[in-house]
């Protein structure tokens, strides 16, 4: 059992707390307590389980035979352990979702880099108490009316208010 115990993966409990949201944090907490139980009590198992005294069972049993039988029985039962299934198809999702994550760092970046031209423009910009009209459509380029294509007011379509 101590083998089974040592193969099993050590959960970095500070870096899972640091990417758990506030609004999660009870669950997180409830996770954590019961998973600390559940050690605990692994870990109060003997390494073996208890030998049993055939000897006394022989001695205490009245039919003949029947400890011997129970004894080969017991000799012969083997208790399969589970099959892993699910570790293959999880590390596939978890490779999946760290190439989504990584695109979605790459798309985050060059979104930041544009945000940030976009501020550059913003803090270099006249003031706007102090722009004239010329300037406002040189700097907001979609704001500029177009008065050849539609003279009468609003200088837009209808459809675009």
């Amino acid at each position: 059992m101590a083998g089974r115990r040592v193969a099993l993966k050590a959960i970095d409990w500070l870096a899972f707390a640091e990417r758990v949201p506030p609004n999660q944090r009870g669950m997180f907490n409830a996770l954590k307590t019961r998973s600390d139980a559940i050690a605990a009590k692994l870990a109060s198992l003997p390494e073996a389980p208890a030998a049993i005294d055939w000897s006394f069972y022989r001695g205490a049993v009245a039919k003949a035979g029947m400890v011997d039988e129970f004894e080969k029985k017991f000799k012969a039962l083997q208790i399969p352990e589970p099959v892993d299934t699910q570790t293959s198809a999880i590390n596939a999702q978890e490779a999946e979702a760290d190439k989504s994550a990584t695109a979605y760092i790459e798309g985050s970046k060059a979104r930041i880099a544009e945000y940030e031209k976009q501020l550059e423009k913003f803090h270099n910009m006249i003031p706007f108490d102090q722009m004239t009209i010329e300037d406002l459509n040189d700097t907001f380029p979609e704001t500029k009316l177009d008065k050849v294509k539609h003279p009468y007011w609003p200088h837009k379509p209808i459809a675009e208010l």
